[in-house]
Parts: C-alpha cells; sequence; structure tokens
C-alpha cells in the first residue's frame, strides 16, 4: 500500500508528562481502530468516554473519543482523536495498540497537514500560514498568520487566476474566429481590459506589503564596538537575564551571543559581539571576524563605546552605515560632546539601567517604522512574493505584445495563470510541498 494511503497517527499536543495528551489518527483503519480499542461504536462528533483496550485486552486508559467521518474533517479522512491521560507510559501503550493494526504508521512530519491539502481542506498559502501560527513567537506573527490562515492571499489568488483563465478563453476564442472579420477584436478588448484590471490588482498588492514577510524571522539588531565598554552588560539588561558572562577583561565574548526579543509584538534578534579590536589572539581574531560579518548583515547596529575609545569612523563604517552610537557609562565618566554623523546618539549606564529606556523605545519605534504597516499584509513569505511577482510580470508582457500577435499573448496569460496555480500548491510543485511539510512538527 502506498504511504499516503495508510493510516497515521500521531501525538497532537505537547511532549508528556502533561495532563492531557491528544492522539490523532487520520485514515482508512482510523474507525476501525477506533471501535476495536474503545470497543464500540462512537457516535461522530460527540466527546465519549470510554475505556480503551488493546488487542489483548489489557486496558490502556480512562479516555475521551471524537470520531469524524471523511469528508467533513481535518485532513478531509476518517479521523479518531483519543484525549488521554499525559504519561508516557499510557502514550506509549496507545502508540503499541494503534501500531498493531494493518497499514497503521506513525505519521510523518506535516503529513496531517499535508494530508488536508491534498484533499482540498486548505490551499498552500493556507499551510504555510499553518505553520507559521505553530511557530509564532510574539503577537504580531500570530496575528499576520491569523490572517494568512483566513485564506485572504489564497482567495484572491483564486480569483485572479479565475479571471486571466477567462481572458486567455477571449483570446484562443479570437485566434479560432480569426476569419470571422471583426469577432476577434470583439473577443480581444474586453479581455485586454481583464488583463489591465489585474496587473494593477497585484501590483497594488505587491506595493502595499512592505516587508511584511520579514516579520516571520524578525528583525537584528547588533551590538558592537570595542572591547570592554559594556556590550554584554547591555545585552544582558535588554533580554532582563544573564545571558552574556561579563568580565573586566578584553576578549571575554569570542562568538557571537543572540537573544530573542519581543519589542511591542514585533520579533526582534538582538546579537551581542566580541570587541573590534586588532589582536594577536587567534580565537579572538575569529571572533573579531564574526562579530563584523553579522554587524555588516543586521538591520541595525548599536555601536557601544565609552570615554576611554574614541570612535574610529572606518571601524564602525566597515560594519554598518550610520549605526546609533550608544554612549555607557556616564554615570563613572564625564559626558563628553560625541559626533554620531548621521546615525543617533544615546547616553546610558547599563549597569545603572539610566537611559536604556529611552533607547528600548526608540528601538521600538525604529522597528514599527521598518516592519510598516503589516496588519492589512497579504504575502507573507518570500515565495508568495516571487510567484505573484511573476504572474504580475507575465501579464505585464501581455500588455506589450498586443498587435505582434494573439498566440504570444495567450502564451504569456498561461504564464501568469501557472505562477498563480504553483502560488496555491495546484500547479508543479511537489519539491515545494515536501520541503514545506518537512518543516512541519510531528502530529500537525
Amino acid at each position: 500500500m502506498h504511504p499516503r494511503e495508510q493510516t497515521i497517527f500521531a501525538l497532537s499536543s505537547g511532549r508528556p508528562p502533561a495532563a492531557i495528551a491528544i492522539v490523532r489518527v487520520s485514515g482508512p483503519q482510523a474507525g476501525k481502530a477506533l471501535a476495536e480499542l474503545a470497543g464500540r461504536a462512537v457516535e461522530p462528533r460527540i466527546a465519549t468516554r470510554v475505556r480503551l483496550r488493546d488487542g489483548e485486552g489489557r486496558e490502556i486508559d480512562d479516555a475521551i473519543v471524537l470520531w469524524f467521518p471523511a469528508p467533513a474533517s481535518a485532513t478531509g479522512e476518517d479521523v479518531a482523536e483519543f484525549h488521554i491521560h499525559g504519561g508516557r507510559a499510557v502514550q506509549a501503550a496507545l502508540f503499541a495498540a494503534l501500531s498493531a493494526f494493518n497499514n497503521v504508521r506513525p505519521a510523518e512530519p506535516g503529513e496531517f497537514t499535508r494530508r488536508a491539502f491534498e484533499n482540498g481542506k486548505l490551499d498552500l498559502t493556507e499551510a504555510e500560514a499553518l505553520d507559521d501560527l505553530i511557530h509564532a513567537d510574539t503577537d504580531r506573527q500570530r496575528r499576520q498568520a491569523l490572517r494568512q490562515l483566513k485564506g485572504l492571499l489564497g482567495d484572491k489568488a483564486r480569483d485572479w487566476r479565475a479571471r486571466i483563465i477567462e481572458a486567455s478563453a477571449l483570446i484562443e476564442a479570437g485566434i479560432d474566429f480569426a476569419d470571422e472579420g471583426d469577432v476577434p477584436a470583439e473577443l480581444i478588448a474586453p479581455a485586454l481590459a481583464t488583463i489591465r484590471s489585474l496587473l494593477a490588482e497585484i501590483e497594488e498588492t505587491l506595493e502595499g506589503q512592505g516587508r511584511s514577510e520579514r516579520l516571520r524571522d524578525g528583525l537584528t539588531v547588533a551590538i558592537s564596538g570595542p572591547p570592554n565598554v559594556g556590550k554584554s552588560t547591555l545585552i544582558n539588561l535588554l533580554a532582563r537575564r544573564e545571558v552574556a558572562i561579563v568580565s573586566p577583561h578584553a576578549g571575554t565574548t569570542r562568538d557571537v551571543i543572540e537573544v530573542q526579543l519581543d519589542l511591542d509584538g514585533y520579533p526582534v534578534t538582538v546579537i551581542d559581539t566580541a570587541g573590534i579590536r586588532d589582536t594577536e589572539d587567534p580565537v579572538e581574531q575569529e571572533g573579531v571576524r564574526r562579530a563584523r560579518a553579522r554587524a555588516a548583515e543586521a538591520d541595525l547596529v548599536l555601536w557601544v563605546t565609552d570615554s576611554d575609545h574614541e570612535l574610529d569612523e572606518s571601524m564602525i563604517a566597515a560594519d554598518a552605515a550610520a549605526p546609533w552610537i550608544v554612549r555607557n557609562k556616564i554615570d563613572l565618566e564625564p559626558t563628553r560632546e560625541v559626533d554620531a554623523g548621521q546615525g543617533r546618539l544615546f547616553k546610558i549606564s547599563a549597569r545603572q539601567g539610566e537611559g536604556v529606556g529611552e533607547l528600548v523605545a526608540a528601538l521600538a519605534a525604529f522597528v514599527r517604522d521598518y516592519f510598516g504597516a503589516t496588519e492589512d499584509s497579504l504575502i507573507g513569505r518570500v515565495r508568495q512574493r516571487q510567484l505573484l511577482q511573476e504572474s504580475a510580470a507575465g501579464l505585464r508582457r501581455a500588455l506589450a505584445i498586443v498587435g505582434q500577435g494573439d498566440e504570444l499573448i495567450a502564451e504569456e496569460l498561461r504564464s501568469a495563470s501557472l505562477a498563480l496555480g504553483r502560488l496555491l500548491g495546484r500547479v508543479d510543485v511537489e519539491d515545494v510541498l515536501d520541503k514545506i511539510f518537512r518543516e512541519f512538527c510531528i502530529g500537525k
């Protein structure tokens, strides 16, 4: 039997031990497995308390079970759910009992969601949104994933694709009736109007998204600067816990330390880098090299300094353009004027917390401005943006070659339609499907 025709099961709740665990079963053997383990038939969509027993008659657990016959289930197949006590031994006993049935096996990562996709319960944009929702760490990520899960982009893509197909049908009908005088012109005119309208809508969607897809991964802020200026103290303060070793000895931080923060609902990764200086220590040299590389890739650099270190503009420029200058240790040293260039200047005491509130507020404002208006965003992934751009390019080429041959226009419309089909996961996407669903957790 093909693996996709087999019945699968997995733990769909958190790892044991837990108060309650949910085990989901999907496939043609789900009903049989449920009836035999429960000892009787179960009414659909009604939570039923049963005594679960394995094939040898041994009691497994006192549980609640649910039965969802196909096609009205999450995967479109027969689905059974076992709500059991969340101990490891209970779960192991239920898994062993399920595995004893023919063609029933543990699920692989994302297999439940893939079956839902293949059975038309959701399109690829909704499957991606589900994955984003599972991995959402901040409120903004959660809200964006929920918008995607409602099918907003998928609904628009289906509508756009249907209209492209209608326009293409008119163009091809004009080709078929080329000998009928003015018939082709009567068909092509409304088709071109539809193409122009579609192109405007897709371009408006693309232009209005800004950096919304970056919300999945978040923004990166690098804390850089010379040794012993308080970089590690600052990152500990931002993280509200000790993630970096603070020492008066230069070169303590040898590798890059990363901390995930939630700033006003936006995900931000703050990285503490090795002190930038000339050194003969080969290990520290590697730390400095990595620090420079990560700072160069960051969306924003906080260049931390103090009165013992003059600003070296050549070192700053190597990391990023117009970084924010953070003058630390103002509680210990006299304040001296510092030229921040095109960046911003903040005076703080990381040890005392003075001025840090203003720095955090400025970071939150920077993040909000960076992501822009993501509340109405439809695009959540780079893949989605690229395919919409491909579709728009096809429509644009179709309009550019009007009068050069209707066959050429029809071919460009097919290209635009194909891109939207790939966006929805309905055309030529086997390799994409494998990549996407492998990222899911087992049991989803």
